[in-house]
Order: C-alpha cells, then structure tokens, then sequence
C-alpha cells in the first residue's frame, strides 16, 4: 500500500509536468518517476488511469489558480491595480521558469479539447469557476451585472492568450499588454 503523500505527490508531480509538456507530453512513467512512486500507485489512487489523473489535476490546480489570483484581486486597492499584479505576477512565474511554466489548464485544454471529453469537460468547469469568480470581483469594483460575465471571459482570453504569446516569443510583453488591455477594459465596463 502506498504511503499516505503518495496520491499528493503524483498530483503535485503531474501539474507540474502538464505546465511544461502539456497532457500528451506526459507519461506515466515520467510522473511515477518524478514523483517518486511505485508505478502501481497510479492506478490504485486513480483506478480510470491517466484520464482520471489528468481530470482531478486540471480540476486541483484550477482551484489553486483561482485561489492565487482571487487572493492577489482582494488584495488590491481597487480592482484595476488587482488585474495589474496578476498579470506582471504571471509574468514573473515565466521567467522565473524560463517561459516553461504555463497554465496547466490552458496548455491541456489547447491540445485534448476536440479528443478527449473527460479532458474537456474539466478544462470548461475550471474555465467557468474562474469567469464566475471574475464575475464577482468586477461587480464588487462596480461593473453592471449585464457587463461583469463579458468582461470576465475577456480578461480569462487576455491572460490566457497572452501565455501562448510570452511562451512563444520568451517575453513577458504580451502579458504586459494584455494586463492593460484588461484595465481598459475594465474601465470601459464600469462606465
């Protein structure tokens, strides 16, 4: 029987390794590897195999994001200087990471979303959480109810678009763009 840190340890292993391979890129012997875990324990803490790993991690580490970036919203003065440090603190991640590491989300999303629908369906409940989350923080900061959803799903494809940019181009400007693009919009929704 595995040790009680195995399961977070192949989780914790696995979005990691989503963020820089993506889902596909991915195998199970790199995880068990990584992770430091007997190769059976991924099937006895996932018994639907990589599938069910790659659903529970999208669906983990879309918590922890929302978490991270409801926490640094709240944060903020107002909401324009929130949109602004979650955009540069993006930023900082890659090139800490040297533009490897990305939103597992997305990364899994842009590669599994027409073959797999268990994939597909997480990546959407992730994307949905974060635009109601959003949604929330821009009524707070006084955009109308009619307008909030928009802009949330405008800023979501701003940050997210801006990642596949940064990553391509190993620059942090289109996360710097798209984070002014956002308080733009943000202004413009609150008017």
């Amino acid at each position: 029987m595995a040790s009680p840190g195995t399961r977070e340890r192949i989780l914790d292993t696995t979005a990691e390794l989503f963020r820089r391979y993506g889902y596909t890129g991915t195998g199970l012997k790199q995880i068990v590897a990584a992770a430091n875990a007997p190769f059976g324990s991924v099937y006895h803490h996932f018994p639907g195999g990589k599938e069910q790993l790659g659903a529970e991690v999208i669906r983990r580490s879309g918590q922890m994001y929302e978490e991270l970036v409801t926490t640094v919203m709240d944060a903020a003065p107002d909401a324009q200087t929130g949109l602004r440090d979650c955009f540069r603190g993006a930023a900082a991640v890659l090139v800490e990471t040297d533009y490897a590491d990305a939103c597992p989300i997305e990364t899994v999303a842009l590669e599994v979303a027409s073959t797999n629908e268990t994939l597909r369906l997480a990546t959407a409940e992730v994307f949905a959480g974060w635009t109601q989350a959003a949604v929330t923080r821009f009524g707070r900061a006084g955009v109308p109810q009619d307008r909030a959803n928009d802009l949330a799903l405008s800023v979501i494809a701003l940050l997210e678009g801006a990642f596949v940019l940064a990553r391509a181009a190993k620059s942090v400007y289109p996360l710097e763009a798209a984070g002014e693009a956002a308080v733009a919009l943000l202004d413009r929704a609150r008017v």
